[in-house]
């Protein structure tokens, strides 16, 4: 598993990432003023899954064979979709977004705690580590959820939850399903056609309730379907194979910079100096997660050892 950075391109797929996520928040909202949280859920798992098939018809990729794998797929897409797209749904009923936001921001510290548990994260230099908590910091600084409602709440723990989910499911993708010769689309859209299936089986748990639907909410379950659930998920398995689960789940600490910049451009809302403050903070954090390590010395003497045994 490697945990270093892929240069422009990974810098690229981190922001597309983080503009995707960073607007699912307000997809679910809307979405959720028509749908049941179960609705939603299975709307955008639905839809994930027929745009990510189109593709891989399209482009002759197959999706991938042997029961083991899909066994790990089924284990994948419980703790990576459908889980934590409940979780959330059923959250931001009653939790404010910046509580919601905090929470969610949390997922890349699992990621880091479950990683060094069971051994697949072992980067941790100081300057990662520190990045790491410092994002958070950051994030603190943005949302401010002490002048906010809900941080105990059974919402915020739904969310928690839902952040501890992901980080699982990024771990475990990483270690059982990344780097076996499947490509990311094709992974991608096998784990949201088992994840379509578990949501699925939830419908009589508030699955069944008449769905009140408006150009908005179409607009919005089509937005959350096809590109912050199925083109996320796409990326998101290029970035565990290129980045690492760690590094992919601080993708999480930009999502509020994302959230806040649209906020100002679309919205025309004001940005006020803690905000900036901890925007600043969030992508010298997020430097510090990408730094690469610097590259090990020869030893000295290894040259003379070789001279010796060559003559």
């Amino acid at each position: 598993m490697t945990s270093g950075t892929g240069g422009p391109a990974a810098v690229v797929r981190m922001g597309v990432l983080a503009l995707l996520w960073g607007s699912t928040f307000l997809w679910i909202s809307v979405a959720l003023t028509g749908l049941s949280p179960v609705q939603v859920t299975l709307v955008r798992c639905a839809l994930g899954t027929g745009v990510l098939i189109i593709w891989c018809v399209g482009t002759r990729l197959r999706l991938p064979r042997g029961r083991a794998t899909w066994g790990h797929l089924v284990v994948a897409a419980f703790f990576c979709n459908a889980l934590p797209f409940a979780m959330f749904s059923l959250g931001q009923q009653t939790v404010d977004s910046g509580v919601a936001g905090v929470l969610n921001a949390t997922t890349p510290l699992w990621s880091l705690v479950i990683g060094l548990l069971i051994g697949t994260e072992r980067d941790l230099r100081p300057v990662r580590l520190g990045g790491l908590l410092l994002g958070f910091v950051g994030i603190l600084l943005i949302f401010a959820p002490w002048q906010q409602t809900g941080l105990l709440s059974w919402g915020a723990l739904a969310i928690l939850v839902a952040a501890a989910s992901y980080a699982i499911g990024f771990v475990y993708m990483g270690r059982n399903l990344v780097g076996r010769g499947t490509p990311a689309v094709a992974l991608a859209a096998a784990q949201l056609l088992v994840a379509t299936g578990l949501t699925t089986l939830t419908l009589p748990a508030g699955g069944l309730v008449a769905v009140q639907l408006s150009p908005a909410v179409l607009i919005a379950v089509l937005v959350l379907g096809v590109c912050c659930t199925g083109a996320t998920f796409a990326l998101t398995y290029r970035m565990i194979a290129d980045e690492g689960a760690t590094n992919t789940a601080a993708v999480g600490y930009l999502l509020p910079v994302v959230s806040v910049v649209l906020g100002v451009v679309v919205l025309g809302e004001d940005l006020g100096l803690r905000v900036v403050v901890g925007m600043l903070v969030v992508l010298v954090a997020l430097g510090m997660t990408r730094r690469r390590a610097a590259p090990a010395l020869p030893d000295p003497a290894e040259p003379a050892t070789q001279s010796a045994l060559g003559r």
